[in-house]
């Protein structure tokens, strides 16, 4: 018996008892009050090399199987130590076998002394474990990427709205008809820019359920390429970039709407990622269809990216660095709106030189044609007559809006559109009596321009921050910083209020919230 591992040692084992322990799946060793074993199946002596034989000391069997690394151990001594000092006490451990397989191995005492220890291989039932955590963890992380995506979209949503409250109050009052028709076509640029924010959000859970379907119409992709300049003429400014539209002839045969996101997202991408150089948007004919490409002289893509820059909140290593990154949405979002349409995408690109994104649309035959956009300026005096104030805003229409509010209340507003314009108006001598700042600006927030200005100003100017981020810790550290804050979209009004609490009884400046 004792070749077979049925020899009973210090103990007495029935027969029928070791033959059912014998077709056991899993592995089964007795050791015996003496610490020598009493039996072990045929499913152990298979699991593992090192097997312990009966009439084996359990302090020799551990030793072997310390030796033997066959198990992954972190110190083999001091689980050694370990196995021999807890003989006969209940406990159950994981260990990694060397071929891979994971093992569990389970001890319980018996009556008459010694201990049972069963071996089951729970390799598959790990796996599936490690499956759902890494699963788990993804959807959590999905999520949080899902969560800053909407902050990010209620952000960009309350400046438009921010301006569209503003020109509804000042047109209110306005007395010229030019210009009350100026007020209101940038009131309908405002309310445009809303629906199609709002529309973006609906898109990304329609295609998330699956319930987006195009409606395909043939137009003019002249208008689209107009558009798409306005929205983005400013951004490329910024970052000294040409950016330049070859307009084609002819028409497309797609869905508006879902192209104008397909481009603006490649459009998007290739300014962020350009430092030096331009885009250039054009189209190149093949066959019955007509590709859109982008081109820029960016950083390129490097080839373990080129898949996966179109994964849902996949952002590159460069891109995580930066300060104002991409949630990694727009690509994905890309990908999903050509399937939709069954439009290729193409990305051709050189790590260094740049990348050409592209979509092929069907040419179509119907023209169509809309209205361009207009740009509004006026000067109307006001209640603050003559108080020069320095505003700070990078959303163009925005500042333009709220310049033209604060001018219609008579204040001389010298506007910057970031940091380094505000700073060199200072620098220069212009003299103000307020700052009104945006805490989100591109590269420093409004409270640090804030502070810059005032150490170039060489006083404490007054100042006010305002912000569509209504999230408690931001508002709480701007308060910190000393100064007061309305959150977009700012009701004139308020504005009127706080700022003449903060000119003329700024011991008792009150926002009223």
């Amino acid at each position: 018996m004792a070749d077979d591992g049925r020899g009973t040692g210090a103990l007495t084992l029935d027969a029928t008892v070791l033959a059912g322990l014998d077709v056991l799946p899993d592995g089964v060793a007795i050791w015996g009050e003496d610490r020598r074993l009493a039996y072990a199946n045929g499913a152990l002596r298979r699991m593992l090399d090192t097997a312990p034989v009966v009439g084996e000391a359990f302090e020799a069997f551990a030793g072997r199987v310390a030796q033997s690394r066959e198990l992954t151990l972190m110190d083999p001594d001091e689980w050694l130590a370990a196995e021999i000092a807890d003989f006969g006490k209940e406990k159950s451990a994981d260990y990694v076998l060397a071929a891979g397989s994971v093992m569990k191995v389970t001890q319980r005492p018996i009556r008459d002394g010694g201990m049972t220890v069963a071996y089951a291989d729970v390799t598959s039932i790990k796996r599936n474990e490690q499956a759902l955590r890494a699963a788990k963890e993804t959807a959590e992380a999905t999520d949080e990427a899902k969560s800053r995506f909407l902050r990010a979209a209620n952000h960009d949503l309350r400046q438009p709205l921010a301006s569209l409250k503003i020109l509804v109050y000042s047109c209110m009052r306005e007395e010229s008809e030019q210009i009350r028709s100026e007020m209101l076509h940038a009131m309908s640029v405002a309310a445009l820019i809303m629906e199609d924010l709002l529309g973006a959000l609906l898109q990304i859970g329609q295609l998330d359920a699956g319930r987006i379907q195009p409606r395909v119409t043939s137009f003019q992709l002249s208008q689209l390429f107009e558009r798409l300049a306005i929205q983005f003429r400013h951004q490329a400014e910024e970052k000294g970039l040409k950016l330049r539209f070859v307009i084609p002839r002819g028409t497309v045969a797609t869905d508006r709407a879902l192209l104008e996101r397909i481009l603006s997202n490649f459009v998007a991408n290739a300014i962020r990622f350009t430092e030096v150089g331009a885009v250039l948007v054009g189209c190149r004919k093949e066959g019955r269809m007509l590709r859109i490409e982008v081109v820029d002289t960016g950083r390129g893509v490097k080839d373990e990216d080129r898949e996966r820059v179109f994964d849902e909140f996949y952002r590159a290593a460069e891109e995580r660095r930066g300060q104002k990154s991409g949630l990694g949405l727009g690509l994905n979002i890309v990908r999903r709106l050509a399937a939709l349409l069954e439009h290729p995408v193409r990305l051709r690109s050189e790590v260094g030189r740049g990348s050409i994104f592209s979509v092929a649309v069907p040419l179509g035959n119907v023209w169509h044609s809309e209205g361009g956009e207009m740009e509004i300026s006026e000067t109307v005096a006001g209640e603050f007559a003559g108080v020069p104030v320095l505003l700070v805003e990078d959303d163009d229409i925005l500042r333009r809006s709220m310049t033209q509010l604060l001018q219609r209340w008579g204040i001389a507003v010298h506007a910057a559109a970031d940091e380094a314009e505000a700073v060199r108006l200072a620098a220069e001598g212009v003299s103000v009596r307020m700052i009104v700042a945006d805490f989100n600006l591109k590269s420093r927030t409004g409270v640090e321009v804030v502070q810059a200005l005032r150490a170039v100003f060489g006083a404490e100017t007054p100042a006010m921050i305002v912000t569509a981020d209504a999230e408690p810790r931001v508002l709480a550290s701007i308060r910190e910083a000393g100064l007061p804050v309305l959150i977009k979209p700012v009701s004139p009004p308020r504005l009127r209020v706080l700022m003449h609490n903060l000119l003329f009884e700024p011991g008792q400046v009150a926002v009223p919230n």
